[in-house]
């Protein structure tokens, strides 16, 4: 963990101990093989040579125990060994940590780290076994699997619309309040729309107010104060009570599917299997879909 976190603070975030016991192991470890590991940087940690090598080669060596572990669990059938989970904040909190949930109870020799984030594809360069993404990936080694549809809707609370003036084209929105959510590095002022008969258009919004949490970007836009352009796993409930109304139908931002990023299907665990099952189980029938009439 320390040798892919910018810092020790980091890597004791990451690992959920105190800066100071990172630091102390790390000191135990190099008195104990005679050899420094980590040189600090005015960029941050860099793996000495050494390092690297025990690194790599421990790496290896727990990997080796883990599939060891798999091996003897598969002949009971019982799934093992800890599992690491890497999701986006509320959808995280919504639809992935209920699965995290009832997967340690079904699984009871199962441990689990869950982290939540703006932006899980972070997360790829270290040792997680699913990456829960949503919206444009990156360039990765990893394997990508869709979980979900899920598309992105323009939409703002009926007080906001009845108090400013109509939305025609997707030009309008350069007048108008928008709230962004700044998530996965992306550039949140630009907003990119496709129409069946006009094209594709992009527009550059100029925020009034941001936040890197989409919970509080829609309560912002549920309290009036602008025009939202979210998930509509986030505001389906929201749309289909009348809290929120979707603004300029017929233009359509990019779909932003729910997906998975794994390891090459050889490098992969049992437990990340069955999770992966589960959670492909619990996104099957998006419950998103069945917000758009449920109230």
């Amino acid at each position: 963990m320390i040798a892919s976190a910018p810092s020790l603070a980091e890597a004791a975030r990451r690992l959920n101990v105190t800066p100071p016991a990172v630091t102390q192991r790390l000191r135990a470890l190099e008195e104990r093989i005679g050899v420094k590991l980590i040189d600090r940087t005015s960029r941050g940690l860099r793996l000495t040579d050494e390092g690297e090598l025990i690194a790599s080669d421990g790496a290896d060596i727990i990997s080796a125990i883990e599939q060891l572990s798999e091996r003897v669990a598969s002949r009971t059938r019982q799934v093992s060994g800890h599992l690491r989970v890497a999701a986006p904040y509320g959808f995280g909190r919504r639809h992935v940590a209920p699965v995290v949930r009832d997967f340690a109870k079904r699984h009871p020799a199962i441990s689990v780290t869950l982290a939540l984030s703006d932006s899980p594809i972070r997360q790829m360069a270290d040792n997680w076994d699913i990456v829960v993404h949503i919206g444009a990936l990156p360039e990765s080694d990893r394997l990508v699997t869709t979980l979900a549809p899920n598309s992105r809707i323009l939409c703002a609370a009926p007080d906001y619309l009845a108090q400013h003036p109509p939305i025609q084209t997707p030009q309008d929105l350069t007048a108008h309040h928008c709230l962004a959510l700044r998530e996965n590095d992306e550039d949140v002022t630009l907003w990119r729309f496709a129409h069946p008969k006009q094209g594709k258009v992009t527009v550059r919004i100029k925020p009034v107010m941001a936040s890197n949490d989409g919970e509080i970007i829609r309560d912002w836009a549920l309290a009036g104060l602008g025009i939202i352009l979210r998930s509509e796993w986030d505001v389906a409930r929201d749309l289909a009570a009348g809290r929120l109304q979707a603004i300029l139908p017929r233009w359509s931002p990019p779909a932003a599917d729910v997906v998975a990023l794994l390891h090459a299907r050889q490098g992969r665990s049992g437990r990340t299997n069955a999770f992966l099952q589960a959670l492909r189980k619990s996104l099957a029938a998006p419950l998103w879909r069945a917000d758009f009439t449920a109230e």
